[in-house]
């Protein structure tokens, strides 16, 4: 399933544009987070979630990727902001997607994430389940490449995805995060690192 997706479909994203860009960092105990969002219509809208790179500041991190972001704030923005915060608290918070601009996700890739949307808290699925439930069985690894490119961590629970052995897979932010993230939410693993299969979506 290496050439799963269709080429065109893969190419077929919706630029988004550099114009109006702000940045807000969301201090927690793994590290800042930031957020890059644009104005829009009065509005804003979430264009990408960056998560902690250890070692680094997120502002070189955002602006190496977006050179010319500012720092801004909005009120939707900030009330995010406070969801992100309470969530890495270990409160169990849901995001709304009204202020995530989906629209420059590819088709594929936006099945995957809202299908992955909806995985409860506490609970993980694994790359075939998945597959499986968007009518793909066999499209794990399409599944995996479209997790791997979520520019929305956390928002949308990527790391809510694992193998089918329990082993923790891959995760933009680091195996340790995705750990700790899991166990923030309840999450059990046993002696060898692998998470015990019995609350699989």
């Amino acid at each position: 399933m290496k050439n799963w997706m269709p080429l065109g479909e893969r190419r077929n994203r919706k630029k988004t544009t550099l114009k109006h860009l702000s940045y807000t960092l969301v201090q927690s105990q793994f590290g800042e987070i930031g957020i890059v969002w644009k104005s829009e219509d009065r509005n804003a809208k979430i264009i990408h979630v960056f998560l902690p790179k250890p070692g680094k500041k997120m502002k070189q991190v955002i602006r190496k990727v977006y050179p010319y972001v500012a720092s801004g704030s909005a009120s939707i923005i900030d009330k995010i902001c406070r969801k992100f915060r309470r969530y890495l608290e270990g409160k169990p918070i849901g995001f709304p997607l009204d202020n995530i601009a989906l629209e420059q996700l590819y088709n594929f890739q936006k099945k995957v994430l809202l299908l992955e949307r909806q995985i409860p808290y506490g609970q993980v699925s694994t790359y075939g389940r998945l597959a499986h439930k968007l009518g793909h069985p066999g499209a794990a690894r399409a599944v995996g490449r479209a997790l791997a490119r979520n520019p929305f961590p956390i928002i949308i629970p990527c790391h809510r995805t694992i193998k089918s052995d329990g082993s923790l897979g891959g995760f933009g932010g680091g195996l340790k995060l995705k750990r700790q993230l899991l166990e923030l939410e309840g999450v059990r693993f046993d002696q060898n690192g692998r998470v015990k299969l019995d609350t699989v979506w």
